[in-house]
């Protein structure tokens, strides 16, 4: 049995990874840490401040804002907890201190938990040279619901590093195009967010050629997927070694 805590449990996703936990055989939520609120399901024990959480536990997966993350990698880091890093948004600093992190304890951090992302972002690695090369320009379109804080998307940002990281040539990452009136470089990958009701998460990466065009889509309809993902990298992660892991590490 995996013994979890769920950093973030009041928040949509902390909610979904508790529901769908309790129905998860071989994982167990058995602390739920959130500053707000004073309860997750009435279940299992509860603690405003991750410091107050003296449950004993397998793994940590964290779920919340940027605002918490040296928070919760002090604490993992201070019990030798596994921790599945699931937050986006996070600065330079905080992007260096959990890679300091990983060489203490295991970390699993991914922009997107789920598996057919992680599909998605090898399909982009092996066809990406290909239509690059072929003259074809690459934007990447992602939507999210009103209430996303950070734009782009992590997943987005993924996409893009994973296209760059395959290309034989540097190439920029564009994110706003408003003051800008010239041609498009082919050398640059475009990045657009859109923000809007309640949609979950769609990713749009567009090949644009000459007279034609290939696209590549992932649709998220339910945050389902990303609450079975966080769970099996708690599973996956926990009694591993210290290192930086991936969702592509656990789904192997």
């Amino acid at each position: 049995m995996t013994r979890v805590i769920m950093h973030g449990c009041n928040g949509r996703m902390g909610k979904m990874i508790c529901s769908l936990a309790a129905d998860t055989d071989g994982i167990e939520i058995v602390a739920g840490v959130d500053a707000f609120g004073d309860t997750c399901d009435g279940a299992i024990p509860f603690f405003n401040s991750i410091d107050a959480c003296d449950i004993e536990a397998d793994a940590l997966i964290d779920f919340s804002n940027a605002k918490a993350a040296d928070a919760v990698m002090d604490c993992c880091l201070n019990k030798k907890l596994p921790l599945v890093f699931c937050t986006t948004g996070l600065d330079d600093a905080q992007l260096a201190k959990l890679a300091d992190t990983a060489k203490s304890i295991p970390v699993l951090r991914s922009a997107n938990m789920s598996v057919g992302v992680n599909v998605v972002l090898d399909i982009l690695k092996e066809v990406a040279p290909k239509l690059y090369a072929a003259g074809f320009d690459i934007d990447i379109v992602e939507k999210h619901h009103r209430m996303k804080l950070d734009a782009p998307s992590g997943t987005a940002v993924a996409m893009a590093d994973e296209i760059r990281d395959a290309l034989d040539e540097n190439v920029d990452t564009v994110y706003d195009r408003s003051e800008r009136r010239a041609v498009r470089p082919h050398a640059e990958i475009g990045v657009s967010a859109v923000r809007g009701g309640t949609i979950v998460g769609d990713h749009d990466v567009i090949f644009a050629g000459t007279d034609e065009v290939v696209t590549i889509s992932h649709r998220a309809y339910s945050r389902a997927v990303f609450a079975k993902g966080a769970l099996t990298a708690a599973a996956f992660l926990a009694g591993k070694p210290a290192g930086m892991y991936s969702m592509r590490d656990a789904l192997a």
